[in-house]
């Protein structure tokens, strides 16, 4: 896996969002050579869209794919944990910024690999400035 998929591109495309659908389904398309996955906090997060059957779940990832089974590692909760910390400052300091904790587990994810496709990638920025960000 190169690149990690985040939640946001994967609900684009098994919603078929009218507007993202396609851009995000070409996104995909032109990075799947490299390698697809997503952090398994991602998979957890599509579990209401497949009335939380996995093996749904699953054939999607599959279809598309993207391999959501990469183990998450030390590495990953060290870079999470500074994230987070970067999160409640700069909501300590703006009041404006608001991110869940799931968005600060996929960067640190992320950034084990070379980079995250994502709708949001001003908000990841801030909390990882040297993530690789891809929009689609």
């Amino acid at each position: 896996m190169s690149w990690v998929v985040d939640t946001s591109v994967l609900l684009d495309i098994v919603l078929n969002d009218a507007v993202f659908g396609k851009p995000t389904a070409d996104l995909l398309t032109k990075y799947k050579p490299d390698g697809l996955g997503a952090c398994p906090v991602s998979y957890i997060e599509l579990a209401p869209v497949f009335r939380g059957v996995t093996a749904d779940a699953e054939v999607f990832l599959k279809g598309i794919s993207v391999d959501w089974r990469e183990p998450w590692q030390l590495a990953d909760s060290e870079r999470a944990f500074s994230g987070w910390h970067r999160a409640v400052q700069r909501k300590r300091q703006t009041g404006g910024f608001r991110r869940p904790v799931a968005d600060v587990l996929i960067g640190a994810f992320a950034l084990r690999f070379d980079g995250l496709l994502t709708r949001n990638a001003a908000d990841f920025k801030i909390l990882f400035p040297t993530l690789n960000l891809v929009e689609p």
